[in-house]
């Protein structure tokens, strides 16, 4: 009894391949585990062709078909359905990823900051000349 057990759990079930392959031909996944995976990107296209596949799905179970035909996930399909309604089709762009880029200043914005950066300093200046001579009034006893 034991060992027809161990022999069921040993050997893969019929018809299916086994966990640590696939079968390329099939469209399944290589097995192989790269150093560096890379992240995969759908195009725009890709993604309208699936969203319109799925919103014309009918009957019950269509859609995870179609996921697990694809090799994709139920949150892709959440984002991407999000980006049309707000978007339309052309949301589906792929956009950069991190922080936008901060906009290199101009000759003329970098005019104008040297600019403020000397009119500080004179206000600063005649601020401190003010203040002096307020002191110095209310110590002559002048009116």
């Amino acid at each position: 009894m034991i060992e027809q057990t161990a022999r069921t759990f040993s050997s893969p079930r019929e018809g299916l391949p086994e966990r640590s392959g696939g079968n390329p031909e099939r469209g399944e996944a290589d097995p192989e585990v790269v150093a560096h995976p890379k992240r995969r990107s759908f195009s725009a296209e890709y993604k309208a062709r699936i969203v319109r596949e799925i919103e014309s799905c009918r009957e019950h179970g269509q859609v995870g078909a179609i996921l697990r035909r694809e090799g994709l996930y139920s949150s892709h399909l959440t984002k991407w359905r999000e980006q049309v309604r707000l978007h339309g089709e052309r949301g589906l762009v792929a956009k950069r990823r991190g922080p936008a880029p901060r906009p290199k200043p101009s000759a003329r914005e970098i005019a104008l900051e040297r600019e403020k950066g000397k009119l500080e300093k004179r206000l600063a200046k005649a601020e401190a000349i003010i203040e002096f001579q307020k002191k110095c009034t209310g110590s002559w006893g002048s009116p």
